[in-house]
């Protein structure tokens, strides 16, 4: 696979937001523009999407299979970790 020069680098963020249409599964990659807080008992979070990625429906099991191996193989090299709080 070859990438391409200005987005080897990557892009940042802090959480992606996943949600989908009739043809594809859309992932919002967003880093938050502020510190979160709490308004009325909720969480508020204040983000900037840094990245829009679309995906094919049949792609979808294809990448949870690969982030699972992944998250395995971390996880072999870092130790399990507990999912931490949310945010606040």
């Amino acid at each position: 696979m070859k990438i391409a020069a200005d987005v080897e680098t990557g892009v940042y963020a802090d959480f992606v937001r996943a949600w989908y249409t009739d043809d594809a599964f859309v992932l919002d990659f967003a880093s938050l523009t502020e510190p979160a807080r709490r308004e009325a008992g909720a969480v508020v979070l204040t983000a900037t999407v840094a990245s829009r990625v679309r995906i094919p429906p049949a792609q979808v099991f294809e990448l949870m299979k690969a982030l699972e191996r992944q998250l395995t193989a971390w996880e072999k090299d870092h130790g399990k970790r507990s999912p931490g709080p949310a945010a606040l």
